[in-house]
């Protein structure tokens, strides 16, 4: 049975399992005031302007949702396209959030930040702090966990009971042991997940565990924190949705 403790990230407490081979998926959400970061963004392509976000409540399972019941997002990336299939069934809130998401463009431009081989690619925070703060302050209730997180699934990161927000990680292999926690999947890969494999992981896990990229300064300083200290991520160009030609 695994045992679990509290690491302190300075942000909020982020549970691990110990005697896993890694740690969870986890979304670490500053408890401070968002610090400004000085000076433009506008070197960053894709997330030059600071557009106004107003996304609505996700927090309803309600079938007359305008979310289809099925749909396929394309992620156009550095390192190549692949396509997630998401079914609103498995987990509507997170699926929901997601559609919400890809519509507002928010995933364009955002870095594979925590790549861990043989574990899971997570990505999702926006590169422009303010948008990104917008979406953090909004989170969503959990929604039962219907599939298990195997290979190619897709699911949001949390810092513990609903606290979903942006954050998302794929599974590279059969991580069921995430299930128990409340890591419930909405969707999974169904084209291209060679690419996803293929997303640079040498930084390796985040700070303050490992040298990779430190979820705190990403959320106050964006694309510019991340371009200037881990240039070698791997990025999303951009995410939209596949039109139904059936």
């Amino acid at each position: 049975m695994s045992k679990r403790v509290r690491l302190e990230l300075g942000f909020v407490p982020v549970l691990l399992l110990l005697g896993c081979s890694q740690p969870m998926p986890s979304e670490a959400v500053s408890a401070d005031p968002p610090v400004r970061v000085e000076g433009s963004l506008a070197s960053t392509p894709g997330n030059s302007s600071d557009v106004p976000v107003t996304p609505v409540s996700a927090s309803s399972t309600d079938s007359t949702s305008s979310v289809p019941a099925k749909f396929r997002v394309k992620f156009e990336t550095s390192k190549g396209d692949f396509v997630v299939e998401v079914t609103r069934d498995w987990a509507p809130r997170g699926a929901d959030r997601f559609h919400e998401l890809v519509a507002s463009g928010f995933f364009d431009e955002c870095r594979f930040f925590r790549v861990l081989d043989g574990f899971m690619a997570q990505f999702g925070i926006n590169g422009v702090p303010s948008v990104q703060k917008k979406w953090r302050d909004r989170p969503i209730k959990d929604d039962p966990v219907k599939e298990s997180n195997k290979r190619g699934y897709i699911t949001y990161a949390m810092a513990g009971p609903n606290t979903r927000t942006t954050q998302l990680f794929i599974n590279f292999g059969d991580n069921a042991s995430l299930d128990r926690d409340g890591f419930s999947p909405f969707g999974r890969v169904i084209e291209g997940m060679k690419v996803v494999d293929s997303l640079y992981n040498r930084y390796g896990e985040g700070a303050p565990r490992g040298p990779g990229p430190d979820q705190g300064r990403i959320q106050r300083q964006g694309n510019t924190y991340l371009n200037s200290e881990f240039p070698k991520l791997d990025f999303i160009k951009k995410a939209t949705f596949v039109k139904d030609e059936s």
